[in-house]
């Protein structure tokens, strides 16, 4: 992946710095993929995924740390995320980077790709701004708050106060407390086990694919089930030996599908 450039944006009166990379084909005409991470993850987090992607579609990536991550503008320490974080990130923050950087969405609509929280965030961009998306695919994303979702970030709270989880996240984050606690304390906040997006899904028009792995400890199937359930038109691949990370267990079955669904997609709209 090239080293990461800079972008400023502001969003809601905050000025913030977001950490960003190209991959792929550098043609600008080539079709876009925005690349959205986990709720702990990062630029530097994705290692070569999002190259080998773009590399097998012929596509352009874009890869980039959501404001409190990477080397993005951290989380004030006095700064605690709301139920709507995810709205947020899909409605302002994507918008702006995008505006930022000469994307124009309006006129060439974007595929995102999303992983966990990240892919919570591409179904909201994709259902509340259906004319400015092409195409998602969603791993392992979150539409509601399970008792196994809560128990493994409990877990995770836990490891990162008695562990060397800050010492393993200080290589990807300026600021891995602003990472960790974020996501953490939202999550595992009262107000936020309300959390459900199921009903704003069936806005989703374009493509989509959402993939889970048989062995998530964040989610169950009923997440990308239920995705289907509100837009019928969404493929679904469960995959085996896989747990909450499918583009690391078990990367080549993620390219070969999103490979396949693209090419599908441009065959039905003749593209």
């Amino acid at each position: 992946m090239s080293p990461p450039l800079f972008a400023d944006i502001t969003v809601a009166g905050k000025a913030q710095r977001i950490e960003h990379a190209w991959v792929g084909n550098v043609d600008g005409d080539a079709p876009l993929m925005v690349f959205l991470h986990e709720g702990l993850g990062s630029l530097s987090m994705w290692r070569d995924f999002p190259h080998r992607l773009c590399e097998a579609l012929g596509w352009r990536g874009l890869v980039y740390s959501r404001p409190g991550y990477g080397q993005s503008t951290p989380r004030a320490a006095n700064e605690h995320w709301q139920p709507d974080f995810m709205h947020r990130q899909a409605l302002d923050v994507l918008p702006a980077l995008l505006s930022a950087l000469g994307v124009d969405s309006s006129q060439r609509p974007v595929w995102l790709f999303g992983h966990s929280d990240g892919g919570s965030i591409a179904l909201l961009h994709a259902a509340l701004r259906p004319a400015h998306t092409a195409g998602l695919v969603v791993l392992a994303p979150h539409i509601l708050v399970e008792d196994i979702s809560v128990a493994s970030i409990e877990q995770a709270r836990l490891a990162y106060l008695n562990t060397d989880v800050k010492q393993r996240l200080d290589k990807h984050h300026s600021d891995p407390d602003s990472a960790f606690w974020g996501w953490n304390e939202v999550w595992l906040s009262a107000a936020f086990r309300g959390w459900n997006i199921t009903g704003e899904l069936g806005t989703i028009t374009c493509p989509v694919l959402a993939i889970q792995g048989l062995d998530d400890e964040y989610g169950t199937l009923a997440q990308i089930r239920e995705i289907q359930a509100q837009a019928p038109h969404a493929r679904l691949l469960e995959l085996p030996d896989c747990g909450h990370s499918p583009h690391k267990d078990q990367p080549q079955q993620v390219v070969d599908a999103v490979v396949k669904m693209v090419s599908a997609s441009v065959v039905k709209t003749g593209d």
